[in-house]
């Protein structure tokens, strides 16, 4: 691998694992209460966030499209990679999000940047969008995870006040 694929990779991967990280900061300390409550008009909370982040961007993309695994764990439901059940245990929804982080990082560190898709989706190319090999993949799934710790920024100061990083 050369110097500039190294350090792109470490870009990339370091990234990522940067915003999973502020995800699971921006959720410390939230009741169970809290991480339920539907705080946009939308009607998400924190945990449908995490549940979509677990199943649309960690487990479709890399386990499924990366990887070329079943997509056997998507929910029947319309919406529902964002729908958590009033019995499911909050720490299984954030231990589900972790336990995929985990399996994502195995099957990245197993390829290189790249490296095509197992499982290549030609729909996105309807869309105009394309997506060659783990580089692009790592990218999309950087700025999804981005945007959405940057939504758990604004939700958890609406939720008690706590900021982060507002000058």
């Amino acid at each position: 691998m050369s110097v500039d694929m190294s350090r792109e990779r470490a870009v990339l991967v370091g990234g990522l694992a940067g915003q999973r990280r502020h995800v699971l900061t921006q959720l410390e300390g939230l009741s169970d209460e809290q991480l339920r409550r539907p705080v946009l008009p939308s009607g998400w909370s924190c945990l449908g966030l995490v549940r979509h982040l677990t199943l649309s961007d960690e487990r479709y993309w890399f386990e499924v499209v990366v990887a070329g695994g079943p997509l056997d764990f998507w929910p029947e439901a319309d919406g529902g990679d964002w729908l958590v059940g009033p019995d499911e245990p909050a720490a299984d929804v954030l231990a589900a999000y972790r336990a995929a982080i985990v399996r994502s990082d195995e099957i990245i560190a197993a390829r290189q940047l790249d490296d095509p898709p197992a499982r290549p989706e030609d729909w996105w190319g309807e869309a105009g969008l394309s997506f060659p090999d783990l580089r692009t993949i790592l990218g999309h799934v950087l700025v999804e995870t981005s945007v959405h710790a940057g939504h758990l920024d604004a939700v958890r100061e609406l939720l008690d006040g706590r900021q982060h990083l507002v000058l």
